[in-house]
């Protein structure tokens, strides 16, 4: 898009400054939700339920295109934050940007066709020491106009750090390559524009009916969800990497691991957070009952080169509401002894 094209009421061109907390923006671009990109992410976290791969077993929850797996806005919201990092967090230095809390609110499942329109605000910056703490919200918007999914992103960046230019150098040849639709050197305002005003309000949210596997009345507070275990392998990470698009070479680089101060290749964050639905569904027989899925990361998972990392995961009920057949779930991850999760909550609604 050319920036003399007109921008619409309520909208403004992006022009950076120091005071970014509060701001909000719109992605120009819309993502449109792939049948094939669905089944590609779905394959790369290991979501296996039906309705992720063939629209008859979706309809048979009552959707007529497949579903897109409960994390696979992280596909859409890795654009939108690199776009901000590209054009407007431009102090920060992206080798040194760490991701520590995730939330989605799943309003509505998104479906193959959608079209889906992305809102996106600085909604706070806290310092500490030579680190950023940026706590990004991010709304999702269907064609309809009707919120699909919405949520925050925490990341950790370093301000004004200098980086060892060999590790750059050794860095960049071990990343993967820049991406066609790579925002890094547009405009801001080819990529973003500013909102002004109030932000919108989520619709409420749509109760469509679920069909799980264990009913509602089975619940206890304080009741225990069968134990869950789950692999990924080198393979399965460099896979991940590619269809989600997160370029880190932490993931699939035995030299950037080390340049990182890890012991080895490590999982994405969001790839585990991808693996803890599954579990869910593994559970409730029917991903669309996941109305949201909120992590803190504390831990990685190692994979070696020749064996698979392995996820032990667990969870209990903290809490049931009978108004609405829902329930809280507290989920554990451990990998080598070593806890995944600072926290990690699930609001699930049953038969």
């Amino acid at each position: 898009m050319s920036r003399e094209q007109t921008v619409s009421p309520g909208t403004e061109a992006v022009v950076p400054d120091a005071t970014l907390a509060g701001q909000r923006f719109g992605f120009r671009d819309h993502y449109e939700v792939g049948r094939e990109k669905i089944r590609e992410f779905a394959r790369a976290v290991q979501n296996l339920h039906p309705a992720h791969h063939q629209e008859v077993d979706a309809r048979k929850l009552g959707y007529d295109g497949i579903i897109a797996p409960p994390t696979f806005a992280s596909v859409i919201g890795m654009s939108a934050t690199r776009a901000l990092l590209d054009s407007v967090l431009t102090e920060y230095d992206l080798s040194q940007v760490l991701q520590t809390d995730q939330v989605f609110e799943i309003y509505r499942p998104m479906l193959a066709g959608d079209r889906i329109s992305t809102e996106i605000e600085i909604e706070s910056i806290r310092q500490f020491g030579d680190n950023d703490f940026v706590n990004v919200g991010f709304q999702l918007i269907n064609q309809d106009g009707d919120t699909a999914v919405q949520g925050t992103t925490t990341i950790v960046a370093r301000r004004g750090v200098e980086v060892d230019p060999n590790i750059v150098e050794a860095v960049e040849n071990i990343s993967m390559q820049p991406r066609p639709a790579d925002t890094a050197g547009l405009d801001t305002d080819d990529v973003l524009i500013r909102r002004t005003g109030p932000a919108p309000e989520a619709a409420p949210r749509e109760f469509a009916p679920v069909n799980t596997t264990p009913e509602f009345d089975s619940l206890v507070k304080g009741g225990e969800l069968p134990p869950g275990v789950a692999r990924v392998t080198r393979g399965d990470l460099a896979n991940y990497a590619g269809v989600s698009g997160d370029p880190n070479p932490i993931h699939f680089s035995d030299r950037a691991a080390e340049l990182a101060g890890l012991p080895t290749v490590v999982a994405h964050g969001l790839l585990t957070m991808g693996l803890a639905a599954q579990y869910l569904t593994d559970w409730l027989g029917d991903p669309t009952a996941i109305e949201k899925l909120a992590v803190r990361f504390s831990g990685f998972v190692p994979v070696p080169p020749t064996e698979p990392g392995v996820i032990e995961f667990s969870g209990k009920i903290k809490s049931i509401d009978p108004e609405r057949r829902a329930a809280t779930v507290l989920l554990s991850g451990v990998s080598e002894g070593r806890k995944l999760f600072g926290r990690a909550v699930a609001e699930i609604r049953l038969t």
